[in-house]
């Protein structure tokens, strides 16, 4: 029997067939970023990356009228101050630099830094304070003692760790970001183990 063969339904057929094809395996494609497309991504992970310590407490301020390195009589002047600060830490991710080679992404940090020390002026209440007329208080003494307290609070956020708290923050979110957008394998460290990887994108 002769059958009569449709080649405009077959053509069609096979335009269709090719056309899912393609469409299907772009839809499975994987986007390609290169370095500055992931500064851009990461951009955001600098204000998490911040760590803030708050404090409170009180300075304690004494001094003398001093002749020839012995304190004179009667001289002693003195304050108590209490207050509240903080101290701030973090990483500037705009000076990370970043090294793309296909589904592999090196990030390079900058080290933490404390940003701020700070003692909240809206905080500060004088009591205790002396009224000594051969020594009188001055603003230069209440500056002095914050001047030294910041040092104070800020050595104590070094030693607890704020700053390796803040590195550690900054690495678990580029890290998660970067597994977020496909790549397999993530690696970040810090500005003194910076190494240009050989045939990658800068």
């Amino acid at each position: 029997m002769y059958r009569k063969t449709n080649y405009p339904a077959i053509f069609l057929l096979i335009v269709a067939i090719v056309l899912a094809f393609f469409l299907f395996k772009k839809s499975n494609k994987q986007p390609r970023y290169d370095s500055s497309a992931i500064m851009e991504k990461i951009a955001y992970v600098k204000e998490l990356s911040l760590v803030k310590y708050n404090y409170s407490g009180v300075i304690s301020y004494s001094d003398y009228m001093k002749f020839m390195n012995l304190q004179v009589p009667l001289t002693e002047k003195k304050f108590m101050i209490r207050y509240s600060g903080y101290v701030k830490a973090g990483i500037d991710v705009s000076q990370a630099s970043v090294f793309v080679s296909g589904k592999n992404v090196k990030v390079i940090l900058p080290k933490p830094t404390i940003q701020e020390t700070v003692i909240d002026e809206k905080t500060i209440q004088v009591f205790d304070e002396s009224m000594n007329i051969f020594n009188p208080t001055k603003v230069a003494d209440y500056q002095k003692a914050i001047v030294g307290e910041n040092n104070k609070i800020m050595q104590d956020a070094l030693g607890k760790g704020i700053l390796t708290e803040s590195s550690d923050q900054a690495h678990k979110f580029i890290t998660s970001l970067l597994d977020e957008l496909g790549f397999e394998k993530v690696e970040i460290s810090e500005a003194e183990t910076l190494r240009v990887p050989t045939g990658v994108e800068k």
